[in-house]
């Protein structure tokens, strides 16, 4: 079966890790010159994948805010080489050293002014592909599809659709180059919706194993949440800096919320989420000391007087908007750039990006209640929450620190720090485990997994999938009896291990499977995985 989901176009934006925060960029004095020496080249070799502003086209933006962690060394090695399993054919033979230089300042160098993604341009883009009217009524395969995970093969740009039950791929299918790892599923599970760096939004049905529509939502996004009542999906933009929401049918453009404090400073959007018992998305700014609460309810509720609910500058303290969509904004103390909910999702637990610590966000209350000892940049999109000695616990790796921080989430305090192998990415459990996995994937052991004990807190083992091979990324079954594991490698696999016995089940060959969803897991919010 062919099923062309999306253009599988390869090229430099999106060649290394596109989650960085730091993006190299040239001086303004150099930037000049490079603009003066390299927009001929530009246009003339460039321009017809990648647009003649550097804002994309059949291909990604050349943009210093898409480039991830991309040095100009690397990738000027790229544009002479090519690029792997890309259409991005190498121009070693064609340029020269010197204008291959001047072509990286001029990618290198931010635009001079924000660039705008309108509603004109996300509507243009669209593309429907299968409409749901002519979708069938129920699966044409055998599987379970609540025990389904999708798999984002990011070696090269592909997705594959695994029955959990098998552990055999249903379908594989090409994707937008550099996909978030992050799907998002429909509330019932039939439908799910991935996010690639550059800015477009995809649904594909698991029940007809097609595409429906995707549609170019910004430039440059960086994750996408759906509603709980599965209407919308809303889109995390940091460039240009908006939220957009999408109807979830079709991925009709909707609305686009401006991101920014009222009085003329917009702000990058860090990440979104959903919070179904609240009808809202939440959302973390980069640039702004704030996180935003945008309801999807027909009717919101009003909140108490002391807080600014709309981004529409001037607007006077009180209730929700009578408009839809309407923005309640929260004051902080510190950038929020990281964060998860309890269970109940009352409480935020966040940290920012400066390695100084976690804090509590009541969204009842609508202000921080506590500051929690996270130093360390802890990967709290990653954390996970079960119960410890009959109190709720939330557990975190850190991406400098070789630990793993268990936080009481009654009075916030800290219960133990883990000392692991190195710093971690990923953490995972199951309500029907006793076990927590998590990987060192950011230190000189990153083949390694440790399997920490919830009742006792202790590692009870240390796993390698492929020794000196990346190992991370752990998702269980719908029933939590097999943990599914990244050899994180373009010569990596997908290893099924038996989640009670710990021993290696299944090895599935996979091209760098940078991540993987069970759809039960994800749309019941399992305590064990993130949301």
């Amino acid at each position: 079966m062919r099923h062309v989901l999306f253009i599988c176009v390869a090229l430099i934006a999106a060649w290394g890790a596109a989650q960085a925060s730091e993006r190299p960029q040239v001086s303004k004095a150099a930037a000049a010159d490079a603009d003066a020496a390299a927009a001929p080249l530009y246009q003339k070799h460039c321009a017809s994948c990648h647009g003649g502003d550097r804002l994309g086209g059949s291909g990604p933006a050349l943009l210093p805010e898409n480039l991830g962690r991309l040095s100009p060394e690397k990738a000027a090695k790229v544009t002479a080489e090519g690029a792997p399993a890309s259409q991005m054919r190498g121009f070693g033979a064609v340029l020269s050293k010197a204008e291959i230089a001047a072509l990286m300042g001029l990618i290198y160098t931010p635009l001079d002014a924000i660039p705008q993604w309108g509603m004109a341009e996300i509507e243009a883009s669209r593309v429907v592909h299968n409409a749901l009217a002519g979708l069938p009524q129920d699966p044409v395969h055998g599987a379970d599809p609540l025990n389904l995970f999708t798999v984002v093969e990011a070696g090269d740009h592909h997705v594959t659709i695994l029955d959990g039950d098998r552990f055999e791929p249903l379908l594989r299918f090409p994707s937008r180059f550099a996909l978030h790892g992050g799907a998002k599923y429909s509330p019932d599970g039939r439908f799910v919706y991935l996010a690639s760096r550059d800015g477009w939004v995809s649904k594909f049905d698991l029940y007809s194993l097609k595409p429906v529509a995707e549609v170019r939502a910004g430039i440059n996004t960086r994750n996408i949440a759906v509603s709980g009542d599965g209407r919308y999906v809303m889109v995390a933009n940091t460039l240009p800096h908006t939220l957009v929401v999408l109807d979830a049918g079709e991925l009709a453009p909707v609305r686009i919320i401006p991101v920014g404090d009222g009085k003329g400073k917009s702000s990058r959007v860090s990440a979104v989420y959903v919070a179904p018992p609240r009808m809202s998305f939440i959302a973390a700014l980069k640039d702004i000391t704030e996180v935003w609460e945008i309801s999807y309810s027909d009717n919101p509720k009003p909140v108490p007087r002391g807080f600014i609910h709309s981004y529409e500058p001037g607007h006077e303290e009180g209730d929700f908007d009578r408009g839809p969509f309407p923005v309640r904004r929260i004051k902080l103390d510190d950038y929020l750039d990281d964060f998860f909910f309890d269970q109940s999702y009352a409480n935020l637990i966040g940290a920012a990006r400066n390695a100084k610590g976690g804090q509590v966000v009541n969204l009842n209350v609508g202000r921080k209640v506590a500051d929690v000892d996270l130093a360390g940049m802890p990967h709290l999109g990653s954390g996970i929450t079960f119960a410890y000695e009959g109190k709720p616990v939330l557990a975190t790796p850190h991406f400098k620190d070789g630990v793993v921080s268990v936080i009481e989430m009654r009075g916030w305090t800290t219960v133990r720090r883990i000392e692991t192998l190195g710093p971690g990415f990923f953490m995972r459990s199951h309500e029907n485990t006793p076990y927590a996995w998590v990987d060192v994937f950011f230190g000189p052991h990153r083949d390694a997994l440790h399997v920490i004990d919830k009742r006792t807190l202790e590692i009870v083992k240390t796993i390698r999938p492929s020794p000196g091979k990346t190992a991370a990324h752990i998702e269980f079954t719908r029933d939590g009896r097999f943990a599914l594991v990244s050899v994180w490698e373009r010569d990596g696999a997908l290893v099924v291990y038996d989640a009670a016995t710990l021993e290696e089940v299944k090895r599935i060959p996979m091209n760098k499977p940078s991540g993987k969803y069970n759809v039960h897991n994800k749309i019941r919010y399992s305590a064990g995985t993130s949301h």
